[in-house]
């Protein structure tokens, strides 16, 4: 039997902010599609958009990102949610919003369905954004800052191999501030869950310098045990 609701419901939509890291500019990015349709048409904005009946969130989200920039297989959390009254001109809508991490070298952005372009920024040059996903750009901007301090999320960041330069470079990046070159490797390299690789790799006119992998499995089995990863 089905209920008759006495009050109208809000439309539910997700909206998904992924971040990638450039090793190469050492700069932190989000990937934004230009929209094709109204509201805000051309106008740059976040990916995402609403909810099926039969579908999870999660799988809202992931669909979403797979159907507007053509990106699967990325970590995905959900960050928060946005419930401002008037921040949709078509109806009430309540957003849930997810933030991802990937490697832009490993996924190619591509528009589709009702995305006119996609394309990565670095978050130091963001144009303006439909709706409020600034906003939510900013919230998952301080999440993303915090649990990389307490989290090894930012190998997620990261190819397989990278050096230790790298590795400071994005924590520089995300954090928005220059770290001690010694305290830092110091830092990383007493929790033993970077695995030294014999092959090494060439920046510039730099001496080549050691490759590492990060070790999830280690880190799975300590995190068990109660221990804190902290930079």
């Amino acid at each position: 039997m089905k209920h008759t609701y006495e009050y109208p419901r809000a439309a539910l939509t997700v909206d998904c902010v992924v971040f990638g890291f450039d090793s190469a500019q050492a700069a932190l990015q989000v990937l934004l599609i230009r929209r094709g349709l109204a509201p805000f048409k051309d106008h740059w904005a976040l990916p995402g958009g609403f909810v099926r009946v039969e579908e999870t969130l999660d799988d809202a989200a992931r669909r979403e990102l797979e159907e507007e920039t053509n990106l699967s297989t990325v970590f995905l959390e959900q960050l928060y949610t946005f419930g401002t009254v008037d921040r949709d001109p078509r109806e009430r809508v309540v957003s849930v919003a997810y933030y991802a991490l990937t490697k832009p070298t490993d996924h190619t952005a591509a528009a589709s369905t009702d995305a006119a372009e996609a394309r990565w920024f670095p978050v130091t040059e963001i144009p303006p954004l439909a709706f409020d996903h600034a906003t939510i750009l900013d919230t998952a901007l301080v999440r993303l800052r915090g649990k990389l301090r307490y989290e090894p999320i930012g190998f997620e960041l990261l190819p397989p191999k990278f050096t230790l330069t790298q590795l400071q470079r994005l924590y520089e990046s995300v954090l928005g501030t220059p770290l001690d070159k010694r305290n830092f490797r110091k830092k990383v390299l007493s929790h033993n869950l970077l695995v030294p690789l014999k092959e090494t790799h060439r920046e510039g006119t730099h001496r080549p310098a050691q490759l590492f992998r990060f070790d999830p499995v280690r880190y799975e089995k300590l995190r068990k045990k109660g221990f804190l990863f902290e930079i």
